[in-house]
């Protein structure tokens, strides 16, 4: 998995008015717990590009003031509007401990069902995983080479060295469904149409909302 540097600082002062202070000067409040200490700080929104703007996951390589450490992004929030970064959480992660994540998924190859005019719906754009750090993929391929209309990939038929996927395993990831039957259909919240080929993007930690703090983050246990 590819690993992103960000650079921060401590957070002298805690609290709504400090938090709206450095979002005006670009900065982005953030907390990273996991480890021997909870640590708040503040880092620059431009370095979150490379993490939020971009399908695939990614370890994130903190140095807080000289104090260094890795981790995965948690949850994040955004301005509903302006779409801002509002507060960033962090999990700090060890070589020897199993982490769970979200890893989205990659669409290989060309469907029979999709060349005969069928339409490729993806059901899960993200995979919830466990795995020692050094095991997590960025992506996971899908491949649907073999797939004809009315075929589905399953989470059972996913098969990663040293991963553990955590999705039920009669999950459908993706399917190929006649034009009529896609046209007939309710539509559904959580399912998308796409051509063959097509990439799709959801920002990290829109996809859940878990209790927040005073500032938009989720709210860490204390201590």
């Amino acid at each position: 998995m590819r690993k992103v540097s960000i650079s921060g600082s401590p957070r002298e002062n805690v609290g709504k008015t400090d938090a709206k202070r450095l979002r005006r000067e670009g900065q982005v409040p953030c907390v990273v717990y996991g480890g021997t200490e909870q640590i708040r700080f503040h880092a620059s929104e431009k370095s979150f590009k490379d993490i939020v703007y971009t399908p695939a996951a990614c370890i994130v390589a903190l140095n807080i003031k000289g104090k260094k450490m890795n981790a995965v992004l948690q949850d994040i929030q955004f301005h509903p509007v302006t779409e801002q970064i509002l507060h960033a959480d962090f999990l700090e992660i060890f070589p020897d401990k199993p982490v769970k994540m979200a890893i989205p998924i990659n669409v290989t190859g060309s469907s029979p069902g999709v060349i005969a005019g069928g339409k490729l719906m993806i059901k899960r754009r993200k995979l919830e995983v466990l795995a020692l750090p050094d095991d997590l993929p960025a992506e996971i391929d899908i491949d649907i080479s073999a797939l004809d209309i009315g075929d589905s990939v399953v989470v059972d038929e996913l098969a990663l060295e040293k991963i553990r996927f955590l999705d039920p395993g009669n999950s459908v990831v993706v399917m190929v469904k006649s034009a009529r039957a896609v046209m007939m259909a309710p539509v559904e919240a959580e399912e998308e149409e796409v051509e063959e080929g097509e990439e799709g993007e959801t920002p990290v930690g829109e996809e859940e909302a878990g209790a927040t703090d005073e500032e938009g983050g989720k709210k860490p246990a204390e201590g």
